[in-house]
């Protein structure tokens, strides 16, 4: 009965450590207005939980600031991904940003609500929360 009662006052589980998404790259490194471009990332060496129906969220700000591209393509529950587009016509050359992050999801845990482990008794601890961006040179059209 003592050792029923010893196991029951077991330390929980730990805390997993902060888990951020998986850097991402984006190739070529600069593109001309029409060409195509891949951003992508592999799966996470720790566990995000992301869930099944994950999804990245890309968006493109050219020099000007004006944002051209705004979407979101499929992940793995692990962060992993790999989505091209083509530079749209009303972007303007210079230095762009692309973002790529988890979308719908407080994937930096910055609020304090965990949305990602929902089914899961399970804590996480909070990460940080600085936008993961990519410097994406748009070159003038050749003459």
């Amino acid at each position: 009965m003592l050792l029923g009662s010893v196991a029951a006052c077991a330390a929980p589980d730990p805390v997993p450590p902060p888990c951020n998404p998986p850097k991402f790259a984006v190739e070529p490194s600069s593109a001309r207005v029409g060409d195509e471009v891949t951003v992508s990332a592999p799966a996470a060496t720790c566990n995000p939980s992301y869930g099944e129906d994950a999804k990245v969220r890309v968006v493109l700000t050219d020099a000007s600031g004006a944002e051209v591209l705004n979407t979101t393509a499929e992940m793995s529950d692990a962060g992993a991904f790999e989505f091209t587009f083509i530079i749209p016509d009303r972007t303007q050359t210079g230095t762009a940003t692309v973002l790529a992050m988890p979308d719908a999801l407080d994937w930096c845990d910055d609020t304090g609500v965990n949305n990602r482990l929902k089914s899961s008794e399970a804590s996480i601890h909070r990460t940080a929360c600085a936008e993961p961006a990519r410097a994406l040179e748009i070159v003038p059209e050749l003459q």
